[in-house]
């Protein structure tokens, strides 16, 4: 009979699901970065919001998100308190959002990551199920941006080059 140990090592720390979810933040700025002003306020294809309010989505989430898993704080989601009007209100407030990002994130413990915690009273998960989500998140609207620019004629950012 064969048995099989038991693997004692994580699959990966807390500062590279960090790091791995910081590239994805790069690679979403360059495509905010890609549109011309106009279009990243007004272009959409099928209905879907454009791609400001999308990366608005993108930054009323995150920060604000891991200060409540920190301060256990469940208020509710708020998309409207970030109303840009520029591409420059956009990238100013996303690099700002980094920076919380990084505060709060690095204030999570190994056992929080595990504990279920009721995000904007709403999405009772654990916490890292939580920080998936935020990124899967991000995927799934930059991949609504990549098609809008493709649609204007604008080759958008290698996907693979994060950093």
């Amino acid at each position: 009979m064969t048995t099989t140990a038991t693997a004692t090592k994580q699959f990966m720390t807390s500062d590279q699901l960090l790091e791995h979810w910081q590239g994805h933040r790069n690679l979403t700025r360059r495509v905010i970065e890609a549109f011309p002003e106009k279009e990243l306020f007004e272009f959409s294809v099928g209905g879907m919001r454009p791609f400001a309010k999308l990366a608005g989505e993108l930054i009323s989430i995150g920060g604000p998100a891991l200060k409540g898993i920190i301060n256990k704080n469940m208020e509710a989601y708020d998309e409207e308190g970030f109303n840009p009007k520029t591409k420059e209100d956009i990238l100013k407030k996303w690099d700002e959002e980094t920076e919380v990002i990084n505060h709060y994130f690095n204030q999570i413990t190994e056992e929080r990551f595990q504990e279920t915690f009721n995000l904007f009273g709403q999405y009772e998960f654990p916490v890292y199920q939580n920080i998936l989500y935020f990124i899967d998140n991000e995927i799934h609207h930059r991949g609504q941006g990549y098609t809008y620019l493709r649609a204007l004629g604008i080759e958008p950012p290698f996907f693979w080059e994060r950093f």
